[in-house]
C-alpha cells in the first residue's frame, strides 16, 4: 500500500546538520540624555558659583555672642573686629597673628570677598564691568538698590572699599529665616546681576541707535 504523504528527504550522514540563525540583537533604548553645547565661560561661570556656594555653607555657622567690651550689647563681630579671636578666618603663615579672609576670584574684574566671624558673615561682590557704559550702568543700578536696603534686611548700604556691594548676614538673620534660602539668595543675586546689566546696556545701544538714525535723516 502506498502512503499518501510523501517520503522525507533522506539526509547524508557526511553533510553538516543545519543551523538555525542567530538571533537578532534587541534595539538599544533610547538614552535619556541630551547633548548640550555649554561655552567656556558659562562653565567658568558654575565653577565660580559653585565655590561660592560651598564657601557659604562652611562659613554660615553664626551663633549669638555678646560683645566683650560693652556689656549688654550684641553688634555684629565682623563689622567691629574688636576681638581677633572671635574671627573665624584661619591664620596666614606669614602672619600667623592676623587673620585672612577667604577670596574668590573668577577673574580680575570679578571677585568674592567673605569674611567670617562667630555671629555675623560679609559678602563684598566685585561686579564685572568689561567697558565705560557697563560700569555707568553696574554704578547706578547697585546704588539703586543700596538705597532700598531695607527691603532686602541682608543688604549692606555702604560696600566694603573696592566693591560694588555687601551684604551682612547675623545669627538673628540664621534664626529667622532658612540658611539655604539665603545661600541660594546670594548665589541667585549674582547669576541675575549679570544679566540684568547685560539687557541694560542692549536697551542703551538700542535707544541710543534710533536716536541717532532718527536724527541723521534730515540730512538725507
Amino acid at each position: 500500500m502506498v502512503s499518501p504523504f510523501p517520503s522525507p528527504p533522506s539526509l547524508d550522514p557526511s553533510l553538516p546538520l543545519p543551523r538555525a540563525p542567530p538571533p537578532a540583537d534587541p534595539p538599544l533604548p533610547a538614552t535619556p540624555f541630551k547633548w548640550v553645547l555649554v561655552s567656556p565661560q558659562a562653565n567658568t561661570l558654575r565653577l565660580y558659583l559653585t565655590c561660592i556656594r560651598n564657601t557659604l555653607e562652611a562659613a554660615m555657622c553664626l551663633q549669638n555672642f555678646p560683645c566683650q567690651e560693652v556689656e549688654r550689647h550684641n553688634k555684629p563681630e565682623v563689622e567691629l573686629k574688636t576681638s581677633s579671636e572671635l574671627l573665624l578666618n584661619p591664620a596666614s603663615k606669614i602672619q600667623p597673628h592676623r587673620a585672612v579672609d577667604v577670596l574668590i576670584c573668577r577673574n580680575e574684574a570679578e571677585k568674592c570677598l567673605v569674611e567670617t566671624s562667630i555671629n555675623s558673615i560679609r559678602i563684598s561682590l566685585k561686579v564685572k564691568q568689561a567697558d565705560e557704559l557697563e560700569n555707568i550702568l553696574a554704578k547706578k543700578f547697585l546704588r539703586f538698590l543700596s538705597m532700598r536696603a531695607e527691603a532686602f534686611q541682608v543688604l549692606r548700604r555702604k560696600p566694603v572699599q573696592g566693591y560694588d556691594i555687601s551684604f551682612l548676614i547675623t545669627n538673628y538673620h540664621c534664626e529667622d529665616m532658612h540658611k539655604h534660602k539665603l545661600i541660594d539668595f546670594i548665589v541667585q543675586f549674582m547669576e541675575d546681576i549679570d544679566k540684568e546689566i547685560s539687557e541694560l546696556k542692549l536697551s542703551v545701544n538700542t535707544r541710543g541707535r534710533l536716536v541717532a538714525t532718527e536724527f541723521l535723516k534730515q540730512f538725507i
